[in-house]
């Protein structure tokens, strides 16, 4: 594995400090490493780009705790940008992912979770069952990440994560028809009320048959001016 000059440096100890710290100016580790800071920078800025590092005006250079999320999201939506079919392959892994971790993750699940997850079931039937109908994006999201939030992986919670972003970057929080909401979120109930219960194959069940709501959700038809239509 080839990494350069600045990401060595990273992933050795810093001054035998934590992992998220304060680092020398680009001089003192340029002379450190035996490169100019003309180098220097471009590593920098790779290792920006990826989420190692947090540059701030007074603060100087910082090493940030790893995240998978940075690097996923770069090339995500590069890919995206490309072909829009990148997305569903995306979003094919992504119900993968959440299949192979369901039991490990909803096993992690603390009471003070159960009762979040509680909370936004009921913050999203609110905001369905209103008179002007809004579609709950927001607990849609969270009620996934808080299912596999106690996971120490890593690269699994970056990718869940950069899921969601990518679901948001193509659209897909903007619109959608009020029974495959009423559907969507109908298989949620049955995936929290089995986590709670403890009954995690029947939640499993539920997640898997919800997977392929996705790919039957209703084409959403544009208007001439390019906008989405108002809901009802």
């Amino acid at each position: 594995m080839l990494l350069s000059e600045f990401l060595q440096y990273l992933a050795g100890p810093v001054d035998g400090e934590e992992e998220s710290t304060r680092l020398p100016s680009l001089n003192q580790i340029g002379v450190q490493l035996g490169i100019s800071v003309a180098s220097l920078r471009e590593q920098v800025e790779v290792a920006k780009a990826l989420g190692l590092i947090e540059l701030r005006p007074r603060t100087g250079m910082r090493r940030l705790p790893y995240s998978f999320l940075p690097a996923v999201r770069q090339s995500l939506s590069y890919a995206i940008s490309i072909n829009r079919k990148y997305f569903d392959d995306f979003s094919a892994l992504r119900n993968h992912i959440e299949a192979a971790f369901w039991y490990e993750a909803v096993s992690l699940l603390t009471p003070t979770d159960h009762e979040e997850l509680k909370s936004l079931m009921a913050r999203a039937w609110v905001k369905l069952q209103s008179p002007q109908i809004q579609i709950p994006h927001l607990e849609h999201r969270q009620l996934h990440l808080t299912i596999f939030k106690r996971l120490e992986n890593p690269f699994v919670i970056g990718l869940l994560e950069a899921y969601w972003e990518a679901y948001e970057g193509v659209g897909l929080n903007l619109y959608a028809g009020y029974e495959y909401l009423q559907e969507v979120w109908q298989y949620h109930q049955k995936m929290v009320d089995s986590i709670c219960s403890g009954d995690f194959a029947s939640g499993y069940k539920a997640l898997v048959d919800h997977s392929d709501l996705l790919y039957h959700r209703p084409v959403t038809v544009m208007l001439g001016n390019g906008r989405l239509p108002e809901q009802s």
